[in-house]
């Protein structure tokens, strides 16, 4: 699991093959969730943001760049798309 900076700071980038990658699918690759039921539970209970905004759509496509937040109760992880 990513763990280290805050979102404020220095992230991990987490490179992809294609151009661009679901959501649900970048946090399992990112280990920011442990399998995909974990994923969907994390962006329905509103814990994922991408670029500083709440997203609750499971299939939304990131791009290289796009920064990728989880809200856990033990803090925040964070990883850029690479």
């Amino acid at each position: 699991m990513i763990t280290g900076p805050s979102p404020d700071e220095h992230t991990a980038t987490v490179p992809i093959a294609d151009d661009s990658i679901r959501l649900g699918q970048f946090l399992k690759l990112a280990d920011l969730a442990e399998s995909g039921s974990a994923a969907r539970e994390l962006i329905e209970d509103g814990a994922v943001s991408v670029n500083g905004e709440p997203e609750l759509r499971r299939g939304r496509q990131l791009r290289r760049g796009d920064e990728v937040v989880v809200d856990l109760p033990g803090g925040q992880l964070a990883a850029t798309v690479g």
